[in-house]
């Protein structure tokens, strides 16, 4: 990975829809070298995907909670991962130490959307049980961090 890889990384970053010719500008490249040098970042798994980004109070998903995940047997990282990406609620999962297996961070409309996905979550394979922390209020965010 080098200056001009970063550049591209960074270009797509703050926007994932940046035409060839954006990227090729933003890392000092014509369009069909950025293009190249984008398709080989996809390929060698240093950039795994293109997302949007939703914003939650744009679908009325105000009802936050964390869930600390307990697993049953020993999934994986990447097992667990891939039994959470499809519960749309879930927006961000970690790993973590101590009793839990993971912590996740999940937004709802309400407290009956929350609970439903919750049992999603607790109907995945890997995990056993889940103990939830509904958030009252945000006292402090930082973005970018």
């Amino acid at each position: 990975m080098d200056a001009i890889d970063e550049a591209i990384i960074r270009c797509v970053l703050r926007n994932a829809r940046a035409t060839y010719a954006q990227i090729g500008k933003a890392a000092g490249l014509s369009a069909p070298a950025a293009k190249r040098r984008l398709d080989r970042l996809v390929a060698t798994g240093a950039i795994r995907g293109f997302t949007a980004v939703v914003d939650p109070q744009a679908l009325a998903w105000h009802t936050e909670a964390f869930l600390e995940v307990y697993c049953t047997g020993n999934p994986t990282p990447a097992e667990l991962r891939q039994a959470l990406e499809d519960i749309p609620e879930v927006v961000e999962a970690w790993t973590v130490s101590g009793a839990a297996d993971a912590v996740v961070h999940m937004l709802a409309r309400d407290i009956p959307h929350l609970e439903q996905a919750v049992q999603r979550v607790r109907a995945t394979a890997p995990v056993g049980r889940t103990e939830s922390v509904i958030v009252l209020s945000r006292l402090l965010i930082r973005p970018g961090m």
